[in-house]
């Protein structure tokens, strides 16, 4: 990639380079709790999402048989790559300790809570997954959090125009 690319990815404070967020979860679940794990990946899929591909809008995360999944995360076909190309939307295994799975699973269990893939980032040069332990927002819930939005932006847009005069 030439210096002066779009996609010329930088390293934020923590040294984390984010790959993509799920925007979509922040707006449609209450997050409660977060967690960062490692993620299983062939070669074909670590060069796709060093080019940035990525998508996790219709991801979610599932615990089985002690182990945790990432179901319908999508990693593209790297361009390059050959007949061994993985899957776009195959199920990815979820890297955590024994104690976190079961931490995790017994919050994850409670009704109307489901574990939603944040964001996927590299840090130190590992792909990373950031989920959470969410609940989903009602319309109300939804509607309410919109005008909260709004009056912090209005009342920081006249603290702003305030301070220039």
């Amino acid at each position: 990639m030439a210096k002066g690319d779009k996609k010329d990815k930088k390293a934020n404070a923590d040294g984390t380079v984010n790959v993509c967020r799920n925007r979509r979860a922040l707006h449609d679940y209450e997050i409660t709790d977060r967690i960062e794990c490692g993620i299983v990946l062939v070669g074909t899929e670590v060069k796709s999402l060093r080019d940035g591909h990525a998508n996790l809008e219709d991801a979610y995360a599932r615990i089985d048989a002690g182990e945790v999944f990432l179901i319908g995360a999508e990693i593209p076909e790297y361009l390059f790559g050959n007949r061994a190309n993985h899957k776009p939307k195959r199920t990815r295994k979820l890297l955590l300790h024994r104690r976190e799975i079961t931490k995790f699973a017994e919050k994850a269990d409670e009704k109307g809570l489901t574990l939603v893939p944040l964001r996927l980032y590299f840090k130190d040069g590992k792909a990373k997954v950031e989920i959470a332990i969410a609940k989903g927002k009602q319309v109300h819930d939804k509607r309410e959090a919109l005008k909260t939005a709004n009056a912090k932006r209005d009342i920081d847009r006249a603290l702003a125009s305030r301070r220039k005069r």
